[in-house]
């Protein structure tokens, strides 16, 4: 509940959908204002693997929110996760200053 307290975009933010090849995953962006949110989710009780298209987000550097673990930032080529048995990530996209 903290971790969706402390962002807003979560409870009144745009909800876009992004398109994975795989089947068992969910992925979607929520956006308001400056903040945005990429939020994965492995419906499957099998670990999964997912390539995300993020050109749109490229140069941004996603926060883990749960850890607030940087991980490596977005390029123009897809986006590679794996995520555990019903695993989920929610991340803070966060644009490089002056961007």
């Amino acid at each position: 509940i903290g971790v969706r307290r402390r962002s807003r975009a979560f409870g009144a933010g745009s909800f876009e959908p992004l398109s994975p090849a795989n089947p068992a995953v969910l992925a979607f962006v929520r956006r308001l204002g400056d903040e945005v949110l990429l939020c994965v989710h492995n419906l499957s009780r099998y670990a999964q693997f997912v390539e995300l298209d993020l050109a749109a987000h490229a140069g941004a550097s996603p926060l883990e929110l749960w850890s607030e673990r940087p991980f490596p930032r977005v390029a123009a080529a897809p986006y590679l996760l794996t995520l555990g048995p019903h695993g989920f990530f929610w991340f803070a996209l966060r644009r490089p200053e002056g961007a």
